[in-house]
């Protein structure tokens, strides 16, 4: 069993996969070093909120995992 933790670089292509509706990517910090987690919505079935900004890749999974149940739950316009 790998037991090892994944890299950044493997979470967001792991977050780009499972949310293909939002374009995500790290925010880089004032120092350079990398920042937040961000994801903006392209396709709005995928989501309610045009940018999602967390400090973790968990809380942003969380976060976009509600957003496509939001989004679900909105009317449909024809």
């Amino acid at each position: 069993m790998d037991t090892r933790k994944a890299t950044d670089d493997e979470l967001l292509a792991r977050l780009r996969r499972e949310y293909p509706g939002h374009r995500i990517w790290r925010s880089v910090r004032y120092d350079g070093l990398l920042g937040d987690w961000v994801a903006t919505l392209h396709d709005p079935a995928a989501g309610v909120d045009a940018t999602v900004i967390r400090p973790t890749a968990d809380e942003l999974r969380a976060e976009l995992d509600a957003e496509r149940s939001r989004a679900a739950q909105r009317p449909r316009t024809q």
